[in-house]
């Protein structure tokens, strides 16, 4: 491979993959238990209104309106349902218990209701999200790795707690390094295009000036010597 990973990288492609690979079937699990799949297409029209008060409200985008109700000859499936919509269909159709903090916010370690672990996955998928760079240090891998896999445990069990233990320690595959690289090249092509725009923008705003100053020069014939004499003069009189 023509470029290796920092170990900040490599944390942030096991993150990757905890965060897009198994954190979301731990979700549906609970929300499976809430919405038996076999019976999912009728529960959801059962709320047809409420869920079209979401979508107005736009809480509910068109594209999970267009899971939710997709058109015939398919059904609704919960794989097909990313956390994000997991979450948005606990909270407004069940009566769960929410986190003391609500959805949006990281619980505390000692709140581990269904809820709260569902809040832990969202809260660090959006902190990955907003990792422009693609590295993780060590520290904030460690603290995000154990409360997702914690998290994780308790919602899907035993058999997804060896698959997160397994993550950790694997040697990352061609494919995996290949995703990072790919992330890096983004990254870097974004850092380029944003020095770009900001060269760009403060060009505009010389060349607003020079205009600004060019205008005001075509409108104003009088030289600003003889101005300033003629205004002394009406003055005085």
């Amino acid at each position: 491979m023509a470029s290796s990973l920092t170990q900040e990288e490599e944390n942030y492609v096991r993150l990757s993959l905890l965060l897009t690979g198994i954190s979301p079937r731990a979700a549906r699990a609970l929300f499976d238990q809430e919405f038996a799949p076999s019976c999912l297409a009728s529960s959801l029209k059962k709320e047809y209104n409420k869920l079209k008060d979401l979508q107005r409200k736009r809480v509910l985008n068109q594209s999970q309106w267009n899971l939710l109700f997709p058109r015939v000859p398919n059904v609704p499936d919960s794989k097909s349902f990313d956390v994000t919509l997991i979450i948005l269909l606990l909270r407004n159709l069940t009566n769960l218990t929410p986190p003391h903090v609500g959805y949006d916010r990281l619980p505390s370690f000692n709140e581990t209701s269904p809820t709260s672990d569902l809040a832990r996955i969202k809260y660090y998928r959006n902190l990955l999200a907003h990792l422009d760079e693609g590295k993780v240090d060590n520290t904030t891998f460690t603290t995000a790795w154990d409360n997702v896999v914690d998290a994780i445990s308790r919602l899907g069990g035993q058999q997804m707690k060896q698959e997160c233990d397994n993550l950790k320690v694997k040697i990352l595959d061609q494919s995996n390094k290949e995703i990072m690289l790919d992330i890096k090249r983004s990254y870097n092509e974004i850092k380029e295009m944003k020095e770009s725009v900001e060269s760009l923008e403060k060009a505009n705003e010389v060349m607003t000036v020079e205009m600004n100053k060019l205008k005001l020069s075509y409108e104003d014939t009088v030289p600003w010597n003889i101005r300033g004499k003629y205004i002394f003069n009406n003055q005085e009189l």
